[in-house]
């Protein structure tokens, strides 16, 4: 489900719709959706940090997983999309066998996966937008898959855009840091939210300033 930090030129989506592997599958299915160039906001984030196990929810054509495999992360990407995943696999594959033999995917539904408890030091999700309180659940079950010690990257369209930017999904789709933040005892994490900007398009192709909103969490031990 990553957006890669671009955004739609669709008309309005069911929200439902926008939700289904059907919808995705789709997208998927025909030319290349994204660059192939990882988010920059996770190179930013996590270069210099010690690899060990992540997990990318939403993994969309893989660039993510691709990017953390070759920095020696041992990356599991998810995503609700089988057709993804599938041309994922084929560009982790292309990238070498040392980058394959790091990857592995797996097909899931964010709006019901449980991923399991303490299993990795980076839990990462780009662009990845579900209603408010499908959200938080999500947030939450993520939070839970992160290690003492390690990172929790959450990346996702900023509401301030959306006077810029038309989105073809409801405003409650988009949250702030300090929004995602809340599903997160400050006892058991250091937290930081941070609001990005970087430059982009507009809905008829004009330069324009984006803003993503950060989670980026690090679970006390």
């Amino acid at each position: 489900m990553h957006e890669h930090g671009g955004q739609s030129h669709e008309d309005a989506i069911d929200p439902a719709r926008v939700l289904s592997q059907e919808y995705w599958d789709e997208r998927y299915g025909g030319e290349p959706v994204w660059s192939g160039n990882p988010n920059p906001l996770l190179v930013r984030y996590v270069t210099g940090l010690r690899p060990g196990d992540a997990l990318d929810v939403g993994s969309g054509e893989g660039a993510d997983v691709i990017w953390l495999a070759g920095q020696g992360w041992a990356v599991t990407g998810a995503d609700i999309s089988p057709v993804a995943l599938a041309r994922a696999a084929g560009l982790a594959a292309a990238a070498g066998a040392g980058i394959a033999a790091r990857t592995s995917w797996q097909h899931v539904d964010m709006l019901t996966w449980v991923p399991p408890e303490s299993s990795f030091d980076l839990v990462t999700t780009q662009y990845l937008h579900l209603p408010a309180a499908e959200r938080e659940s999500a947030h939450r079950r993520l939070a839970a898959a992160v290690r003492p010690g390690g990172m929790l990257l959450i990346v996702a369209h900023h509401p301030a855009d959306l006077a810029t930017v038309p989105r073809p999904v409801p405003a409650e789709m988009f949250a702030t840091g300090p929004e995602m933040a809340a599903v997160l005892d400050p006892a058991g994490w250091e937290i930081e939210t941070a609001e990005v900007e970087r430059p982009g398009p507009d809905s008829d192709g004009e330069p324009v300033t984006l803003h993503d909103a950060v989670l980026r969490a690090v679970r006390r031990r």
